[in-house]
């Protein structure tokens, strides 16, 4: 029970981030910050989410251009800090 509610939860808190993301789209980080009053932000699981994406995407763009660079596979793992399948 304790499990579906949790999930329950989880959910409705999801949801209601969705809403406040599309309602506030056009708003700065700042400005959410001080209607909010999120002082934390960067403590958000919503900032954390974000933060993780875009460094994904951020690797995966330039890890063609580091091959094209001439950087083997495990260089790049390395500077990315990640393992190689070898």
């Amino acid at each position: 029970m304790e499990k579906a509610d949790a999930a329950k939860s989880r959910n409705l808190l999801e949801l209601v981030e969705r809403m406040l993301v599309y309602k506030f789209s056009s708003y700065s980080r700042q400005d959410l910050e001080a209607m909010f009053g999120l002082t934390e932000w960067q403590q958000t699981r919503f900032y954390q989410e974000v933060k993780e994406e875009t460094e994904l995407e951020t690797k995966l763009k330039t890890i063609p251009r580091l091959l094209n660079e001439g950087l083997t596979v495990e260089q790049i793992a390395r500077i990315f800090e990640l393992g190689t399948s070898n």
